[in-house]
């Protein structure tokens, strides 16, 4: 009688187990696509590196035209090809030709120089030449909003073609235009990115001219954008605003405020080239009309930490 209950018993516990395998075969396929497809999720991302952590927009350094943010990746080099048009509620239009290269550095710093140049009422050449340095204070999402600490000289290299200010006195003109003074300028360069989708810089600046008329101005840059219809945050929409308060050395008390806003749009036209378009309106009297921005941008260099950003939808899981 035992022997037959051993038996049974032992035979129903090879059925359990048969029973067990048979069930749990066919989650080990399940595990394994999981997996795979959580690692083609992150191989499929942005083609662009991260600085420091930060998203593949904020480590270009120029988020926006009228914004930049946080810091390269280290060795990493950044060409811009940059154009503003100001058309003016009087007078003829501005052309303004910028040629910036940045290098990124190791611990979180970054140096640059631009040269501008201008085309105004028939004339045209050089504007002015600077030297750049920023410094981000921690890796991303260490400290709220990510601060970057950014300085620039600005080598005055040819006349005042188009005067911000009013013109001076009569008794003060010179015989020709006068010379573009050098000017050092300070900005506390932000950046956020929201709900894994939207991505936010914020610049705020002063600048002061170091002779002449002394001009000096202060104030603030927002720009929003997030991707839309095409893969790998291809194509990115959003918004900027600028204003400005500037005076001269006999204006202090009676500034100039101009305040633009506009939709901006930014399109990865390869892994390491995007090309930039703003299109702003004046909002006040003393701003422009309408200010247009187009600038194109090529990455140079390894690419930073990683070989690859996942895709807004799937960051910080």
């Amino acid at each position: 009688m035992s022997k037959n209950i051993s038996f049974d018993l032992a035979r129903r516990c090879f059925l359990s187990l048969i029973v067990l395998t048979g069930f749990s075969r066919p989650f080990t396929p399940t595990v394994s696509a999981q997996v795979a497809a959580d690692e083609e999720i992150v191989v499929t991302g942005d083609d662009v590196g991260s600085a420091y952590g930060a998203p593949g927009g904020f480590s270009r350094t120029r988020f926006a035209p009228l914004t930049t943010a946080y810091v390269l990746p280290p060795w990493t080099l950044y060409f811009g090809s940059i154009y503003e048009g100001d058309v003016f509620r009087h007078g003829p239009p501005d052309h303004l030709f910028t040629q910036e290269i940045e290098m990124g550095l190791p611990y979180r710093l970054g140096v640059a120089m631009e040269t501008n140049f201008e085309r105004f009422d028939g004339g045209g050449g050089p504007s002015s030449t600077s030297i750049e340095a920023r410094y981000a204070l921690a890796d991303w999402n260490k400290i709220p909003l990510n601060p970057t600490l950014f300085a620039e000289y600005k080598f005055g290299t040819g006349p005042i073609r188009h005067e911000e200010g009013p013109p001076p006195p009569p008794g003060e003109q010179e015989s020709g235009p006068p010379q573009r003074p050098d000017a050092y300028e300070f900005r506390l360069l932000l950046a956020e990115e929201f709900y894994s989708r939207y991505e936010w810089a914020m610049n705020c600046f002063f600048e002061k001219e170091n002779t002449g008329d002394r001009g000096r101005e202060w104030g603030f840059a927002q720009s929003v954008a997030t991707p839309v219809l095409l893969e790998h945050e291809r194509l990115k929409v959003g918004v900027e605003m600028e204003y400005k308060n500037f005076t001269v050395k006999d204006t202090r008390g009676d500034p100039q405020h101009t305040f633009v806003i506009g939709p901006t749009m930014a399109f990865r036209t390869s892994q390491k080239t995007r090309f930039d378009v703003s299109t702003l309106f004046g909002c006040t009297d003393d701003s422009p009309r309408l200010q247009v921005f187009a600038i194109f941008s090529w990455l140079l260099g390894p690419g930073g930490e990683q070989e690859a950003e996942a895709p807004v939808s799937t960051r910080n899981r």
